[in-house]
């Protein structure tokens, strides 16, 4: 858990789980936005930096419960769960577990619908060739063989713990707010893939639409900072 500075009197947690192939440090420009109110804590899954000699878990359930072990003695500020791509459904499966403050999720369909992908099977270039269609790793990294060598094995390991998800189906719905984020554009995520979130919560759901892909976060930083403010401080 990467618990980033500049917020010593914040009066909310922001946990911040990354997308397939993510680390904590995608989290790092977010940090300095939500600062000083909100305090960030980026969770870096095992088998990266400087969890890289630990073993990549592929299963979804299994990450979030590690998450909310490393989470225990964080204080008692209310805390809420942001989650990007892959990281929307452990944060999902944290917050049927253990209620957050508010759960924001981030570029990814609702927790029930699936589409048959296997990207985790592909060769290694194959996996390269999925990261390129989402843009959401620096080009010149997926050109080094050696910075291939690190990420690729986290990176299929996320990918089948994301692809052999399934949701279970009598898991209650949600009693915390629940804010969806999606852009018009990623291919990840239809309108209604994004909607069906409400099929999970059981008041209504924010849901909130921007220009973009995938990454659609990325280019709109600064209002998603100010909405995750909000979010954290009014509950």
């Amino acid at each position: 858990m990467h618990v980033f500075p500049g917020a010593p009197d914040a009066v909310a947690d922001l946990v911040c789980l990354p997308h397939a192939g993510g680390s904590a440090s995608f989290f790092h420009p977010l940090a300095r936005l939500v600062a000083p109110r909100v305090r960030v804590l980026g969770v870096q899954y095992p088998g990266r930096q400087e969890r890289r000699r630990e073993p990549v878990v592929t299963d979804v359930r299994e990450i979030a419960a590690g998450v909310l072990d490393a989470l225990a003695g964080f204080g008692d500020r209310p805390v809420v769960y942001f989650g990007h791509s892959m990281g929307a459904v452990v944060a999902y499966e944290m917050a049927v577990v253990k209620s957050p403050a508010a759960l924001v999720v981030s570029g990814r369909r609702a927790p029930s619908r699936y589409r048959d992908e296997t990207v985790h099977r592909r060769d290694d270039a194959g996996v390269v060739a999925e990261l390129r269609r989402l843009s959401g790793t620096h080009s010149a990294l997926l050109a080094d063989p050696e910075v291939l060598e690190l990420i690729l094995p986290a990176v299929r390991g996320d990918y089948q713990a994301i692809e052999t998800y399934r949701h279970a189906d009598a898991t209650p719905p949600l009693e915390c707010p629940v804010t969806v984020l999606t852009g018009d554009t990623d291919p990840m995520v239809s309108a209604d893939e994004a909607a069906d979130w409400q099929r999970h919560a059981r008041h209504p759901v924010d849901l909130r639409v921007y220009p973009g892909g995938h990454f659609f976060l990325v280019d709109h930083a600064v209002g998603i900072a100010e909405t995750l403010v909000e979010t954290a401080t009014s509950r």
